[in-house]
């Protein structure tokens, strides 16, 4: 108790560099449990992306770019799926529900998708949570209606009741558009921070009146166009598209219809589990993930280095105080043991702020962080990981704290109750 009390006047009488000592263990502290909530977020937000589906299915080629094109609208498939394999699955026996996906077209950089109204009522994300409209609603009986993600709507600036030209194509710029068929907005999807976001959503018969007068891959000219009224009395019965999500009556049964549909004699299909491929592409960047948490691992290294820095250099300034507590009795080991309570005390108080900092920043950041990026970051405790990662801080002090420590007995036993000035 009596070198508690001692290190304590001894950290007060040097406050200034003490506090900055605390804070630079801290903010270390904070980056370093910041960094591994967010890291355990955003894979369990990354795996969330979709949930509740059960089967991916598309064209025959890998399952990650499967799981790119259908749910993160990343890259082209290999090839479409006929209108009447969807309608055989999707009347499977087993089969709940199933959402058609056809993509292809885009506008000002965003991905347009081709669906159902089933896609408002059976998709999932993050933890299993609805599509929430914000403003107006789902697309109806015009094919020529289209709702749009959050952020399409909120970077292009566009509102209900406007009317958009999609352009063909998924290019950023592109020289074909379709300029005789706009569409008009009739609904804003609420933001969920997944690629829905980003995503122009239209019914499958908009997409295919979009390109029914599009023959080998260029649109009709003069007579043969067809105009949007025209379009409207023409069936606009899909003849493929690009993906369909599943979902299942029963779990026990996905593996069974899985492979029947890997099987499947109609055509080449490729029927994925969400989970199993999100984890092979999260693997994938497992390098960055691992870098981002060494790289704050680093800089924990470096609050403490700090720490150890301002002990020894207050070593030979404080030689007199050392030389007084030998006077009046205190051995060499006292001494050390002085130092190394110090540094544990500096760094006991930097975890402390540390934390305080962490969930300060996450109230503060928790609602804009899950509306922008889908990362829900809760005030939790800290988990045993956590935990571990603390204690293993307060340990590195302990022992850089024995540096100064040793140093210091060394110099008490050789200045003894002199003191060279």
């Amino acid at each position: 108790m009596h070198l508690i009390r001692i290190a304590l006047a001894s950290l007060a009488n040097r406050r200034f560099t003490a506090l900055l000592t605390v804070f630079a263990i801290a903010l270390s502290v904070c980056l370093l449990l910041a960094v591994e909530r967010v890291r355990t977020e955003a894979r369990a937000s990354f795996a969330n992306t979709i949930s509740g589906t059960d089967l991916i299915v598309g064209a025959r080629s890998g399952s990650v770019n499967l799981l790119l094109y259908s749910v993160f609208r990343i890259g082209n498939a290999t090839n479409n799926i006929r209108w009447d394999s969807f309608e055989r699955f999707a009347e499977h026996r087993q089969v709940k529900w199933a959402i058609p996906i056809s993509l292809g077209d885009s506008h000002r950089g965003y991905r347009v998708m081709g669906t159902s109204a089933a896609y408002f009522e059976h998709y999932r994300y993050a933890r299993s949570q609805e599509l929430q409209l914000a403003q107006g609603r789902a697309f109806a009986e015009d094919p020529f209606e289209v709702v749009l993600g959050a952020e399409v709507a909120q970077a292009l600036g566009y509102a209900l009741g406007e009317q958009i030209v999609l352009a063909h194509g998924v290019a950023r710029i592109s020289l074909v558009k379709h300029d005789d068929k706009p569409f008009t907005v009739v609904g804003i999807l609420a933001r969920t921070g997944t690629p829905v976001d980003r995503t122009l959503h239209i019914s499958l018969a908009g997409m295919e009146a979009l390109h029914i007068d599009w023959q080998n891959g260029m649109p009709a000219r003069g007579a043969a166009q067809v105009s949007a009224e025209q379009a409207r009395a023409m069936d606009l019965q899909p003849k493929q598209i690009t993906a369909m999500l599943l979902g299942l009556n029963s779990k026990i049964a996905t593996f069974s219809l899985q492979r029947e549909i890997n099987e499947f004699r109609g055509e080449p299909l490729l029927a994925i589990l969400p989970g199993v491929a999100l984890q092979e592409l999260w693997s994938l960047m497992g390098t960055a993930e691992q870098a981002l948490f060494v790289v704050s691992l680093f800089v924990v290294l470096t609050g403490l280095i700090g720490m150890l820095t301002a002990i020894l250099t207050s070593l030979n300034e404080r030689r007199r105080e050392m030389a007084i507590l030998r006077s009046v009795g205190a051995r060499p080991w006292h001494i050390a043991s002085l130092l190394v309570l110090e540094a544990f005390v500096l760094a006991l108080a930097g975890v402390l702020l540390g934390l305080l900092l962490l969930y300060l920043g996450i109230a503060a950041s928790q609602g804009h962080v899950q509306a922008n990026y889908g990362l829900y970051l809760a005030l939790n405790a800290p988990s045993s990981y956590e935990w571990k990662l603390l204690g293993a801080i307060l340990a590195a002090a302990l022992l850089m704290g024995s540096v100064p420590a040793w140093r210091a007995y060394r110099q008490s036993l050789a200045d003894g109750l002199s003191i060279r000035l």
